[in-house]
């Protein structure tokens, strides 16, 4: 059973969410979906009634009432996902462009303790957080009191439109043409509970960014939109001009099995009046037609349609799709449906009396130099907090909200990188918020340097996982931390990592990327990692890394990272950048480096321990399930 939508609210009440609450009214229905109102961090309609269904429904499933594959289903659309371990849930809680509140920061850290045995929350390379290990039925209870913080996991999973990602630092960065997030808000709120969107050839991820930076890495996303400005005559005044907002569409790009970057579908598409969103569901309604795209889910995604059509052909449906009848029955205006919120409104005021460093100056100003950075406005700053392998736990949660709260402008936001970024900081609090971090156990410096690793949750959770991604993160960042690395060059390497080969840990733009694989030696079966090197998802250039011909046992990946770390400052040219250094030198020499690390393990008491995976005290086993991503 699939719960009553918005999209069957009549008209007007769904294609208006945000609107003010009738006096009176009981909040959560189908005539008032908002739990809460237009304000910072939520963004969803949350609906009661699907709390109430997702109850009914997991009842009578572990009664033995419903099919499994009906039910999984159902489920997947709440965003809710299947585990692994048996009997276990991870919930995938959306957050769109990652913004999140104080309020639900705190939300989080109540639920992890009651619902979550690993008792932690992680953050996702898609700027969601997910909580993992929880039974069925207090998966029905987690998602319901998240959504009183306003907190959705609505369509987190399954064939839908999922988290909208964006620039953490929409708004307040020096660099970018406008700020996005009104109208990315508005595209979460259109899409969300659209009929169209509900039952995909496969899951679409979209981002938007404003910067030429292209934080949000637009070119791995399904649908991206870039910010543009153009002068378009004025429809009242033919020999006048005005500025319109726009962005450009991308359209075809993911990772995965079959990596391809995003290819313009238009250069410009208006946004003010809901061009945007009117072209986005032509190309989701061309999408969903494809139905030899369903024959195998796994390779369901728009950028296989786009690699065997071309980008021309979809263009060409996508115009007829736009002359179709369905156009005049949309509401496509984003006025009441933008996601507006005046951050300056919330900053802190100039504090009284600030703190300055004393004997910890050297450590403050390593974590100034690398997580620290100026806003466009005057006396502002942001702080990226670094997160290690995207964990927070519950006393982690509380204290980034009360600091959100004292010294933030009203909420902060997750990103890409699994960490957390404080906007609208007073430039002569820094230090007192490094002092509050640190006692967090979150003061740590080099954010977005390579010891900032990422990494899927690999087998500690995932059914497709192969290896433990998360016990090689721990590794490498310890090697890291012991090698001293004081280059600035060799800081800016960055690492990413999955526990098999799809995407999840982004290892195909990492500089050093890593995805979990086996090596069979008889009877026996070691962990193993297969490397990429040469990837970029930062400065507006998209490159996927090179594949190496190699398989790394899992326990010397990081011998293998220190050898071409070191190998990499001493032969390089000056100035050179990791991937013009990958390029020059070739995939041979870099292999060669480590060619002996990629030797056979012969199984004896004395090699015992490269047949056991990190973090694992048993020997290793390929124990891989049927994914839930392409039900």
């Amino acid at each position: 059973m699939e719960p009553v939508s918005v999209a069957d609210a009549p008209r007007e009440e769904a294609q208006n969410p945000a609107r003010e609450a009738a006096p009176g009214a009981p909040r959560g229905t189908l005539a008032d979906p908002e739990v809460l109102q237009n304000v910072p961090g939520h963004v969803i309609p949350i609906l009661q009634r699907e709390f109430d269904d997702f109850k009914t429904e997991a009842t009578k499933f572990l009664a033995g009432e419903t099919p499994e594959d009906e039910f999984i289903k159902f489920r997947l659309k709440q965003g809710v996902y299947g585990q692994r371990q048996p009997d276990v849930q991870m919930i995938r809680t959306k957050l769109p462009f990652g913004g999140i509140t104080p309020e639900q920061l705190e939300k989080f850290a109540d639920v992890v303790e009651r619902y979550v045995p690993l008792n932690k929350g992680h953050i996702t390379t898609r700027q969601n957080i997910q909580l993992h290990h929880v039974p069925l039925l207090d998966a029905e209870q987690a998602i319901r009191e998240l959504g009183e913080a306003g907190l959705s996991s609505r369509e987190g999973c399954g064939n839908t439109m999922r988290n909208v990602t964006g620039d953490p630092w929409a708004g307040v960065a020096q660099d970018e043409l406008f700020d996005l997030t009104p109208y990315a808000g508005a595209y979460v709120r259109y899409f969300v509970r659209h009929p169209t969107t509900q039952a995909m050839p496969r899951k679409v991820k979209t981002s938007f960014d404003a910067s030429p930076r292209d934080r949000a890495i637009s070119e791995i996303h399904d649908v991206a939109f870039r910010a543009r400005v153009r002068e378009l005559a004025d429809p009242d005044d033919p020999t006048r001009s005005r500025e319109v907002r726009g962005a450009q569409m991308l359209v075809g790009g993911g990772t995965s099995i079959m990596p391809r970057k995003a290819q313009v579908l238009y250069e410009f598409v208006e946004l003010d009046n809901g061009e945007y969103l009117k072209v986005t569901e032509a190309v989701m309604r061309v999408f969903d037609r494809q139905e030899w795209l369903r024959a195998n889910r796994a390779r369901a995604r728009i950028k296989v349609f786009v690699d065997k059509y071309g980008i021309d052909e979809l263009r060409r449906q996508v115009e007829e799709e736009l002359q179709g009848e369905w156009v005049g029955e949309r509401d496509f205006s984003v006025e009441h449906r933008l996601f507006l919120d005046d951050e300056r409104e919330s900053a802190p005021a100039p504090p009284a009396s600030y703190g300055s460093p004393n004997g910890d100056l050297p450590e403050f100003e390593r974590f100034r130099l690398t997580n620290v950075r100026p806003q466009k406005q005057k006396g502002f700053v942001t702080v990226e907090v670094k997160i290690v392998r995207g964990d927070l736990t519950p006393e982690q949660f509380r204290g980034l909200a009360q600091i959100v709260r004292e010294f933030s402008g009203g909420y902060a936001r997750t990103t890409v990188q699994q960490n957390l970024v404080l906007r609208w900081v007073r430039e002569d609090s820094v230090y007192d918020v490094w002092r509050a971090l640190s006692e967090l156990d979150l003061g740590g410096a080099g954010s977005r340097e390579v010891g900032d690793v990422v990494s899927c949750p690999g087998t500690d959770s995932c059914k497709l996982g192969i290896t433990s991604s998360m016990g090689l993160n721990r590794a490498i960042e310890e090697r890291i931390e012991t090698m001293q690395i004081s280059d600035p060059l060799t800081r800016a390497i960055h690492i990413k990592m999955s526990g098999c080969p799809n995407g999840c840990g982004q290892h195909h733009v990492g500089a050093i990327g890593f995805y979990g694989a086996s090596i069979k030696v008889g009877e026996h079966t070691i962990p193993a990692y297969i490397p990429h090197v040469g990837g970029v998802f930062e400065g507006g250039e998209v490159a996927f890394g090179q594949r190496l011909k190699l398989r790394l046992p899992a326990k010397r990946v990081p011998d293998a990272v220190e050898r071409w770390l070191r190998h990499y400052e001493s032969t390089r040219a000056e100035g050179e950048q990791w991937k013009a250094f990958v390029q020059r030198v070739g995939t041979g020499e870099l292999e060669g480096l480590v060619k002996d690390l990629s030797l056979p393990v012969e199984f004896s008491l004395q090699t015992m321990n490269h047949f056991i995976d990190w973090n694992r005290d048993v020997p290793f086993q390929v124990i891989r399930g049927e994914g839930e991503c392409a039900v």
